[in-house]
């Protein structure tokens, strides 16, 4: 499902940044060399190379990425260089305290919360504390207004069963009390947060297959039938992102090269939050979705060393 390609023989942490030191000095930087080594190494793998780069030479090779990039190509190569829990900790924290702050920032937590593992968000509130002093719940409280606060504090704060767990009748119950909020229009009751923030994802697919069957519409589309709100879409993405992850990125993708100018930064977060989970996928989605090819629509819309990372992590580039 990952797009990223590893050697078959991987070079030692020590010669990988005996490389990269080589990358950075000199006239000019060698930008190829670091796309071939980070672009081909898993997060384990270059967690290693940051601690030996360290080691090695007394500074650390995300400080010294931003000395010697520039961009967005900086921008990409330093958020796939960090540990995944401290990328996603900065990611939140930034789409927080955005200057312009709304659905199209917040999305960034849902996908935390929602499209990667409970261990994972566990590893991401841990790192956000140790980054910033304060809590994630915190920040979101502080910043957020209502109804959003209300489920983004509930996702984030969740600690889901992580295991292969699905009561049939809890599904038609609750996929006819999610119904019932949606007809009334109570898409904030507690019980509808109760149902998205608590219950294992494995349920809640149930739930919403059971919502489909019993009512003949996908769960989303009644949704957004109650109005083109933020909440509307933040459901929406929660929902995606529990049932079909590959489809929202997806979209994210595609949102990020539509229109008037590239979305780099959206982009950048959708390639390098799931080239080590689902990628495939995710072009594999893009293609049924928008009847063109991922690939091409990124390598349209991007160019130079900026380009050329993102096609490694696409695996198009070995």
């Amino acid at each position: 499902m990952a797009t990223l390609k590893i050697p078959e023989v991987v070079p030692s942490p020590t010669e990988d940044s005996e490389r990269l030191r080589k990358a950075f000095q000199g006239f000019g930087t060698d930008e190829e060399a670091i796309i071939w080594i980070l672009g081909h190494r898993n997060a384990s793998q270059r967690k290693k190379i940051r601690d030996t780069y360290q080691q090695l030479y007394n500074e650390s090779l995300i400080q010294r990425l931003k000395s010697e990039l520039s961009g967005d190509f900086r921008n990409a190569v330093i958020l796939w260089t960090y540990d995944p829990p401290e990328r996603d900790a900065k990611l939140a924290k930034d789409a927080l305290y955005a200057r312009q702050k709304g659905i199209k920032q917040l999305q960034v937590l849902v996908e935390i919360a929602c499209a990667s593992s409970p261990l994972h968000l566990m590893s991401v509130r841990r790192a956000y504390c140790l980054l910033f002093d304060c809590s994630l719940e915190e920040d979101i409280v502080s910043s957020v207004s209502q109804p959003l606060r209300k489920f983004l504090v509930g996702l984030v704060s969740s600690y889901r069963y992580d295991k292969e767990a699905v009561d049939s009748e809890a599904a038609k119950s609750e996929a006819a009390a999610l119904h019932e909020a949606i007809k009334t229009k109570q898409l904030d009751h507690d019980h509808v947060v109760w149902i998205l923030c608590t219950r294992n994802f494995f349920q809640l697919r149930a739930t919403f297959a059971c919502y489909r069957q019993a009512y003949s519409n996908p769960i989303e589309e009644d949704i957004m039938k109650c109005g083109n709100g933020d909440l509307q879409s933040l459901l929406k993405m929660v929902i995606w992102c529990i049932n079909s992850p590959e489809k929202h990125f997806a979209k994210v993708v595609r949102d990020s090269i539509i229109g008037l100018g590239t979305d780099e930064d959206s982009l950048t977060r959708a390639i390098v939050s799931r080239a080590e989970i689902d990628m495939l996928k995710v072009r594999t989605e893009y293609a049924y979705m928008y009847k063109s090819k991922l690939d091409d629509a990124v390598i349209g819309d991007t160019s130079g060393d900026y380009k050329d990372f993102l096609m490694t992590l696409l695996g198009a580039r070995m």
